[in-house]
């Protein structure tokens, strides 16, 4: 019986230092958060104090059903900053060397396929760091993506689809509120990102992450197959625009929720 005892008692110690380890070695409440790149060396040798958000992406421009979203994005993201003591310039000074920039060199972006001339887009980019150095106290641009991904929704009685930190119920589109018994949920639905990119004035990148914001699909009701169509209303919820923000900004702004909902 003792033997049993001090068998038992090894096992609970293991599996309680196993958790102490699993607490201590990352996130343990939802484990879709993207791992985070930062320049803590350098961010505490030089902090950031002025911000600039362009009016433009690091990649390819954003589908034209998201466009709409992004100048609301980027005010929910301007007053997190300054709630949490950065200073944001306008975006107008950016977009306007930007445009005089563009007048000089071109346009980066391909209108007929998207692409970007990386070449262009640097020289453009230096030239925009420059002006701004001239006129302003300037420290970093905060570059800001909306990318999409693909992820399923779970099976079981609780329909969640999860991703860079989020949780998310499925949305409905059309008449009725049902969805049929043999709806494939292992079948992948569009979702949203927000993805920060932060440049200092050196041009070097100091952090990058991803926080999730809604998903893009909604279950067409109306489809016998049952599949998914493209949602009315696109990233409305600002409650899920503002965690997907918190959770892109962590840990340049610790959020103490980080990492998201289970």
């Amino acid at each position: 019986m003792l033997g049993l005892m001090k068998t038992a008692a090894r096992g609970a110690a293991v599996i309680l230092a196993a958790a102490l380890v699993a607490c201590a070695g990352g996130p343990t409440y939802n484990p879709t958060v993207f791992p985070y790149e930062i320049e803590e060396e350098r961010l505490a040798a030089d902090p950031l104090k002025t911000v600039i958000i362009p009016h433009i992406n690091l990649g390819s421009p954003s589908r034209n059903y998201l466009e709409p979203v992004e100048p609301r994005l980027d005010g929910l993201l301007t007053r997190y900053l300054k709630d949490n003591g950065y200073e944001v310039l306008p975006q107008r000074l950016f977009r306007q060397h930007w445009n005089t920039a563009v007048r000089a060199f071109g346009d980066p972006v391909d209108p007929t396929t998207g692409r970007v001339n990386m070449k262009t887009f640097t020289r453009l980019i230096q030239s925009v760091r420059d002006r701004l150095a001239e006129e302003t106290d300037l420290d970093a641009f905060v570059f800001t993506d909306i990318v999409e991904l693909e992820v399923p929704f779970s099976g079981g009685l609780k329909h969640v689809a999860r991703w860079d930190g989020v949780s998310r119920r499925p949305t409905l589109d059309g008449p009725g509120s049902g969805v049929s018994s043999d709806f494939d949920w292992g079948r992948p639905a569009a979702v949203a990102s927000l993805q920060v990119t932060v440049f200092d004035m050196e041009l070097k990148r100091v952090f990058v992450s991803r926080g999730g914001l809604d998903a893009t699909d909604a279950i067409d009701t109306r489809s016998s197959s049952g599949g998914y169509t493209r949602r009315r209303n696109i990233l409305e919820n600002e409650a899920n625009l503002e965690e997907g923000i918190r959770l892109a900004l962590h840990p340049l702004i610790p959020w103490e929720r980080w990492p998201g909902n289970p």
